[in-house]
């Protein structure tokens, strides 16, 4: 199975981190793609006041609002009105990303979180590796290059066990598992089949891209502190969710396998049960 890291050069192949080149302002259009950007937001809106003038040169900006009652509608009407939003009962960060998707119309869907903690700057990074023919760009607080000035000591060491024990089920190389700013080829939305509610989404898509023989890369990402508010995220539920999707996900691998095995089989041990014509 291919690694899901790797370099400018071998899309899916090599392993390793893609090191991006000095930093420029988000600019879609000098790759030649449309780039559609989705933020699940619930009570952010002092933190997208920060964020969304940075998004001004995307192509599509999709807020996806969990029923905030801290105004987040009118700053979004009001800082980026051309700007796509969706209302939702919250549901989670799972759910609010897949009615992003499923609005997006760019080549590129990126996935930002609302809280101020992903630099758009990074944007342009993701969106070349799209284009050199990655389906999945998943940032790394861990590789070369990378940081965060946000990671906790529990959320730390449970990203690092669950980074751990993904790389023992699925042969991969991952060096961050638990980070939600990631670009996908919208082309490969139907092959995820996300169906996740939660923070656990993240894993889900690191996972289906494997058993789904997508083309992933890596790259670095520093994560910010959140700039104001407090973070939406449970540890022990959310970590439990996280397990549940690496295991589970890895027993239904097994079990195609084993089917694909079997019909492969069958058509020989037909044939060898077929008497000589002569």
């Amino acid at each position: 199975m291919p690694s899901p890291t790797g370099t400018l050069e071998a899309p899916g192949g090599a392993v390793g981190a893609v090191v991006p080149q000095a930093r420029s302002p988000v600019a879609s259009s000098m790759w030649g793609t449309r780039v559609s950007v989705v933020i699940p937001a619930f009570n952010e809106a002092a933190n997208l006041r920060w964020l969304l003038p940075q998004l001004a040169t995307v192509d599509e900006v999709i807020v996806v609002d969990g029923e905030s009652t801290d105004g987040t509608e009118d700053v979004v009407r009001e800082l980026c009105p051309h700007a796509t939003l969706l209302r939702q009962r919250p549901q989670g960060k799972g759910a609010a990303l897949r009615a992003g998707f499923a609005a997006a119309t760019g080549d590129v869907v990126v996935m930002i979180d609302g809280d101020g903690s992903m630099d758009p700057l990074e944007i342009d990074t993701f969106v070349a590796l799209i284009a050199r023919g990655f389906d999945v760009v998943k940032g790394s607080r861990h590789s070369c290059g990378g940081g965060s000035a946000d990671l906790t000591f529990i959320r730390e060491v449970g990203n690092r066990v669950f980074v751990q024990l993904a790389n023992a089920l699925y042969r991969t190389g991952w060096s961050d598992l638990c980070y939600g700013y990631i670009a996908l080829r919208r082309s490969a939305l139907d092959r995820l089949r996300l169906h996740s509610d939660g923070f656990e989404i993240e894993t889900e898509i690191c996972v289906h891209a494997v058993t789904g023989d997508l083309a992933v890369a890596e790259v670095p990402s520093y994560e910010l502190s959140r700039r104001s508010g407090v973070s939406h995220l449970h540890p022990v539920r959310d970590g439990w969710r996280v397990l549940k999707v690496l295991l589970r996900n890895r027993v239904r691998r097994r079990a195609e396998m084993a089917r694909w095995l079997t019909a492969r089989q069958a058509p020989a041990e037909q044939a060898g049960l077929e008497p000589a014509d002569r």
